[in-house]
């Protein structure tokens, strides 16, 4: 699937896209599975990992689960 990373083989994590209009939005990068965090915790620290720590707080992220990432293409 063209633009979408590979699933197949990776451990889970999250894709971490930051929106840059309405509705537009722009891969930043994936990150690692921190075990041991809540779903909220994981999703804020993947940001972080993603972006090395430079998010900011007027900047809007999503993390989607790697294994999600392919599947939304199906639509």
């Amino acid at each position: 699937m063209p633009g979408a990373p590979s699933s197949a083989g990776t451990p889970p994590g999250p894709i971490v896209l930051r929106q840059t209009a309405e509705r537009k939005w722009q891969l930043v990068g994936e990150a690692d599975r921190r075990p041991g965090l809540t779903a909220r915790a994981a999703r804020v620290q993947a940001v972080g990992d993603a972006t090395n720590g430079s998010a900011k707080d007027d900047e809007v992220y999503a993390a989607i689960l790697r294994s999600e990432w392919p599947i939304s293409f199906e639509l």
